[in-house]
């Protein structure tokens, strides 16, 4: 059981798609990359020759960095970050078959989805705005700030964000209960990230295995009412 509560300040500006599963595979070996790889060339052949601002897809993502005030084009989504390096053809990082499967998905939403290992968090979870100094141990990237940014926290502080994801809660080969949060503005369909939600599961389910114990759509215009931004 887990409860992750979004911020009512906010709720109006993000909507964040969050499932949440046990018993997966994070291997290191991967036999299913070829599947990335198919993705990525079709991406790379649909989108040859446009540079990002070109890329209609890429807009939510970017209209959620300045919702809070961040230009997209200085620190960049996850997702854009991905689909830049397949357009110059650098390939994608392997990382374990987790991993993989989310970044899977990131690029056929085009959205940035953090990634956490549930037994490396503590207490409640909420995804909130960065407060003054906060900063987390990125993943390859030294200090992240998140002050006055869209983050994820728990007992200990910040340790996610539509940019990065921290040291601390990272997918390890040993993880086996995990977290995913899609990050999308306020003003994205619902619709849309219902259905990047179920093919995210079958690519989790196909590529992982375990058990899905949990999926929520928190935010929007939906809950702005005061609708309960939080999962059970």
């Amino acid at each position: 059981m887990i409860r992750l509560h979004l911020d009512e300040a906010i709720r109006s500006r993000v909507l964040a798609g969050v499932v949440w599963w046990s018993g997966v595979d994070a291997s290191v070996e991967n036999p299913h990359w070829p599947e990335m790889e198919t993705l990525a060339a079709t991406l790379a052949r649909v989108h040859a020759g446009r540079t990002p601002a070109e890329i209609p897809g890429l807009e939510p993502a970017r209209r959620l960095y300045r919702a809070f005030g961040v230009d997209p084009t200085r620190t960049r989504p996850s997702s854009e970050a991905l689909l830049r390096r397949v357009l110059k053809g650098q390939g994608l990082y392997r990382i374990n078959r987790l991993v993989d499967a989310i970044n899977w998905g990131s690029l056929a939403m085009l959205l940035p989805i953090g990634l956490y290992d549930l037994d490396r968090v503590q207490g409640d979870l909420e995804i909130r705005v960065g407060r003054p100094g906060e900063a987390f141990e990125g993943i390859r990237k030294g200090e992240v700030h998140v002050a006055g940014r869209l983050t994820v926290a728990d007992a200990l502080g910040p340790f996610g964000s539509p940019t990065s994801d921290s040291l601390r809660t990272s997918i390890r080969p040993e993880t086996t209960r995990a977290l995913a949060v899609v990050f999308a503005p306020g003003d994205f369909s619902r619709v849309e990230m219902e259905e990047g939600l179920t093919r995210l599961v079958a690519r989790v389910a196909a590529w992982c295995g375990g058990s899905e114990d949990g999926l929520r759509i928190l935010g929007g215009p939906a809950e702005a009412s005061g609708a309960p931004g939080e999962t059970p």
